[in-house]
């Protein structure tokens, strides 16, 4: 009988969806999760490969009494945020695997700090082991009390697969005309850096008259800028990015707080130069500063430009000579490596 792994989640996405099929192959798997972020809406195409349970639909002691019943010999809970998820974590601590997912980085916060100190007696009582994407994770991991053997690592992964297709797919014609036309795929919000970017693309524009392009996929607070070689398209669904991908050429990313960032795996996967704030942690796994792209100081304008007119000084063939590195680099991380990990966890289930 295959073990049963449950996964306490907020959102689900479908980079998500990919890593727990993944997993279904080796183990039944099973999903609490809230519903879907109005924000970003996806369609998932779940295949019935897993037990799904609406969190909506479950009472504290409801949710008890089903995971119970499911038995699971793994646990994996998406942050600290739901006490009913924490009274279940705790119902089984001690007996089987219960894992911490945490993608915040380490800041020094003086919340932060205040949970180092209380973690021995809250969250280390329920928690074996901390997952986390990178490093600048697993330092706020150890200042909770993990130790490197209880921190695993690859806490997120793109669908690796499609997005090596798209690469495969347009490759050759973009090293024969290299699309002039940056791209960014994320929420419109100020963290997110779109303002930065909106203004610093429109001064470039001015101060270096050229003929790339912004073109932006997202929806959000912040008003969109209207200019007239940046372009709006709102929320894409996952399967219809590769069209956008077709006809774009840099991958940017701005972010003043970006922890992860799963859209910088996903456009590397599919052979993109990357332009990503120094707040990005995918950055440490997917970018090699000069080689696939350059680092941008977050929040500053100014390097947000520079960056962008590095880019458009390159010849084409330089530029497309990037996309090779970020399609292999994307291969540090799979939806198979994601699933392994979870595997891995040593059980201390009697």
């Amino acid at each position: 009988m295959s073990e049963r792994v449950l996964f306490l989640y907020t959102e689900l996405a479908g980079y998500t969806v990919a890593c727990l099929q993944q997993l279904s192959r080796s183990a039944a798997v099973h999903v609490f999760r809230y519903p879907v972020n109005a924000e970003a809406p996806f369609q998932l195409d779940l295949g019935g490969f897993m037990r799904l349970y609406n969190r909506q639909d479950y009472t504290s002691a409801g949710l008890l009494a089903e995971v119970n019943r499911i038995d699971p010999d793994l646990i994996v809970c998406s942050g600290w945020i739901d006490k009913d998820y924490l009274k279940v974590c705790r119902a089984f601590a001690g007996k089987i695997p219960v894992v911490l997912a945490l993608d915040n980085q380490w800041k020094g916060t003086l919340r932060q700090h205040a949970a180092a100190w209380l973690a021995p007696f809250t969250l280390k009582r329920i928690f074996s082991h901390c997952w986390v994407p990178g490093k600048r994770q697993s330092m706020f991991a150890k200042k909770l009390g993990f130790s490197d053997d209880n921190i695993l690592l690859n806490l997120y992964s793109a669908d690796t697969d499609a997005f090596d297709r798209v690469y495969t797919s347009y490759s050759e014609t973009k090293q024969n005309a290299f699309p002039h036309r940056f791209v960014y795929a994320g929420r419109y919000h100020d963290f997110k850096g779109v303002r930065d970017l909106w203004e610093a693309f429109a001064q470039l524009q001015g101060e270096t008259p050229n003929d790339w392009e912004l073109w932006c996929l997202g929806t959000g607070s912040v008003q969109p800028l209207k200019h007239p070689a940046i372009r709006h398209f709102g929320f894409v669904q996952p399967g219809e990015m590769d069209r956008y991908m077709a006809q774009c050429g840099i991958f940017i990313l701005p972010s003043r707080k970006e922890p992860w960032g799963v859209a910088v795996h996903e456009f590397a996967a599919a052979g993109f130069p990357l332009l990503l704030s120094d707040e990005v942690g995918a950055a440490d796994a997917f970018l090699e500063n000069g080689r696939n792209g350059f680092l941008i100081r977050a929040g500053d304008k100014e390097s947000i430009k520079n960056a962008m007119r590095k880019i458009i000084a390159l010849p084409d063939e330089r530029i497309a000579g990037m996309m090779g590195l970020s399609n292999q680099l994307a291969k540090r991380i799979t939806p198979a490596i994601w699933a392994q990990t979870i595997l891995n966890v040593r059980h201390v289930r009697d």
